[in-house]
């Protein structure tokens, strides 16, 4: 495993049709919206779906769904004791090395050393704080997206050997009609150096950025209703470049073409120059 190159900066273009990319669970379910109409999609749920992602490209992964648990464990207090150079340092209590401790996660789990973890279980003597490299912001859409509920009815019986036609159950559905959304993030060289997340890392990171929505359709968000559109991707030779993080991610000016955009092709993408290295871009539309 190579050390990693340099800083890292990434701007992801995705796109949803007729889909919930994230329900607010607080809300009904309904597509996250910000004040002024602006779609949101969590970081949380932003790096679920890259977690699901190594999963698919066989990383070993420590915060795992649990419909896609692949390792026989129930919970993260199992996955931590299931590592047995790990249990065996936390088991020693206060006297145990924190460092030691963050290593063995960090080589064990390809989340724990690009994302970071916190270590705290009941009953435990030892609670250990990881920082990741990797950062993602939450996305957000570059128009108001338009939210479309929908009424539906299930009449069937949940329980057998209940007389007389089954009561018909009301629920409401919610996707929003288009939106175009961000995501932008950044690897930083000094925490990835801490955790050992390495050249090879980055790459992988990347071919998962590129297929984020693969092995993801559900109910909410239909095959082929969430789509990849275009993946900017700074490796820098600097660990720290002179331009700023937040300079670069706004190099890529995306205009509407029209008031009301139904698709990828209704936006106008552009790169502004700055002083960095030049992007490598990869467009899937």
């Amino acid at each position: 495993m190579s050390k990693l190159k340099g800083k890292i900066d990434f701007v992801l273009l995705i796109s949803a049709t007729n889909a919930n990319p994230n329900g607010d669970p607080l809300n009904g379910n309904r597509p996250r919206e910000n004040f002024d109409g602006y779609g949101e999609i969590s970081d949380v749920c932003i790096k679920r779906k890259i977690r699901n992602r190594l999963q698919d490209m066989g990383q070993k992964i420590f915060v795992q769904s649990d419909d896609r648990a692949d390792d026989g464990y129930g919970s993260l207090r199992e996955r931590a004791e299931g590592c047995e150079s790990l249990k065996t340092e936390m088991k020693q209590g206060k006297k145990a090395n924190k460092e030691r401790c963050a290593q063995i996660a960090c080589q064990e789990w390809m989340d724990v050393r690009s994302f970071g973890q916190v270590f705290a279980f009941k009953g435990a003597d030892v609670s250990l704080g990881i920082r990741g490299p990797v950062s993602i912001h939450q996305a957000v859409s570059q128009s108001p997206v338009d939210i479309i509920s929908m009424q539906i009815t299930k009449s069937v019986n949940s329980e057998s050997g209940k007389e007389g036609k089954a009561s018909d159950t009301m629920g409401t559905k919610h996707r929003i009609g288009f939106g175009l959304y961000v995501v932008k993030g950044s690897v930083n060289v000094q925490l990835a150096e801490k955790t050992g997340f390495s050249q090879e890392d980055a790459d992988i990171l990347k071919a998962a950025l590129k297929t984020l929505f693969e092995n993801d359709a559900s109910s909410a968000r239909p095959e082929g209703s969430m789509e990849v559109c275009r993946l900017y991707w700074w490796q820098h030779d600097e660990k720290t470049p002179k331009t700023p993080s937040a300079k670069i991610q706004r190099s890529v000016k995306i205009t509407p073409m029209v008031e009301r955009p139904k698709s990828f092709e209704d936006y106008q993408v552009e790169l502004e120059p700055v002083d960095c290295v030049k992007p490598e871009v990869y467009n899937f539309v």
